[in-house]
């Protein structure tokens, strides 16, 4: 396996991460009621995606707040948090994987929506569920070379459109069992938005501090979850075990350059309990330090890592060291610390 990256920053801190949390609750059961005649046809038991997935809601938007609504409402809240001025920010990076349009970017929009200045450089980043952590290496790079003194990356996901449109699909009479079962990580999906604000930890020593982490590819991987505009194709026990091989050597790879064996809290990518224990049990990690967030927001893409982190702050007390694990579609890995 190739593609290993180890990398630290001297003068990073994050300052703030933020949500927006989707108002509308959807729950697994009534998923289930209305696959119910496909899983009578095809003699499957209904109840899969809370007894297995462990997913017991999710959240959806209402049809009028776009991707970039939910992008940019976590971006004006993590800022107001920082006590940032949005003229003072350098950078901008919208790491989501939902989209309506291929061009402009969303992050231009965003931009404009916050008020931010014309020598704001502005992006997107796309890089599956690990774009948000590819986003803080970014910010943390420009932050250290003296180029910004402040950085925002935000991300909005929906999953409302692509999962009308998978139950749609599979309660059409030709729909198989193989069918359902390769939708079944659509259904797993969440709606929200976080973001983040890092600046120069030099002056901000209130500031949790961005340390460095560790970062592999495994591109053998690429054909195991395949997602477009109208749906996610997943061969989920193949993910599986891909992604804990390739967490497994990065955790390990990171042992080698980070002291990472008793840390306080691992805030993982939320896909499931299989995964969830899998990781969990693979890296030998403590599960009573591992906060969740997919019981009751599924698996909200690349805003899942910042959006646990988020709703669990408020039980880290300064000192506490914290471990981000991503992994994303390709497949990527990516273990950091933040010295809280």
């Amino acid at each position: 396996m190739t593609g290993t990256a180890t990398y630290r920053y001297s003068n990073t801190s994050i300052l703030s991460v933020a949500v927006a949390d989707a108002p509308t609750v959807v729950t697994s059961a009534e998923i289930d009621e209305q696959l119910m005649a496909t899983y009578d046809r095809l003699e499957l038991q209904p109840g899969l995606l809370e007894n297995l997935a462990g997913i017991v809601e999710r959240r959806w938007w209402p049809t009028d707040v776009s991707f970039i609504d939910a992008a940019a409402m976590a971006g004006a809240k993590a800022l107001a948090d920082a006590g940032v001025d949005p003229h003072d920010v350098g950078l901008l990076i919208d790491t989501s994987v939902c989209r309506a349009r291929l061009e402009p970017s969303s992050s231009i929009e965003v931009h404009h929506r916050l008020g931010m200045s014309s020598s704001c450089l502005a992006f997107d980043l796309s890089n599956a569920c690990l774009g948000f952590v590819n986003g803080m290496q970014i910010a943390s790079l420009m932050i250290d070379a003296g180029q910004i003194d402040y950085a925002l990356i935000v991300d909005g996901e929906g999953s409302r459109e692509v999962q009308e449109a998978t139950i749609a699909r599979l309660r059409m009479p030709e729909t198989t069992r193989g069918d359902v079962m390769n939708n079944f990580a659509t259904l797993t999906l969440g709606s929200g938005g976080a973001a983040m604000v890092l600046g120069r930890a030099d002056t901000h020593s209130a500031g949790h501090r961005f340390v460095g982490g560790v970062a592999r590819a495994a591109s053998e991987h690429h054909d195991l979850c395949v997602g477009d505009f109208n749906g996610m194709r997943t061969d989920a026990r193949g993910l599986l075990e891909a992604g804990v091989a390739i967490s497994t050597v990065t955790w390990e790879d990171a042992l080698k350059s980070f002291d990472w064996t008793d840390l306080d809290c691992y805030v993982m990518h939320q896909v499931s309990n299989v995964h969830t224990a899998a990781i969990t049990g693979a890296l030998k990690l403590d599960p009573k330090r591992v906060p969740l967030s997919f019981p009751l927001r599924g698996n909200i893409g690349p805003a899942s890592v910042p959006f646990t982190l988020a709703m669990h702050q408020d039980q880290l007390v300064a000192g506490d060291r914290i471990a981000c694990l991503g992994i994303g579609s390709g497949l990527n890995a990516a273990a950091i610390e933040i010295a809280w």
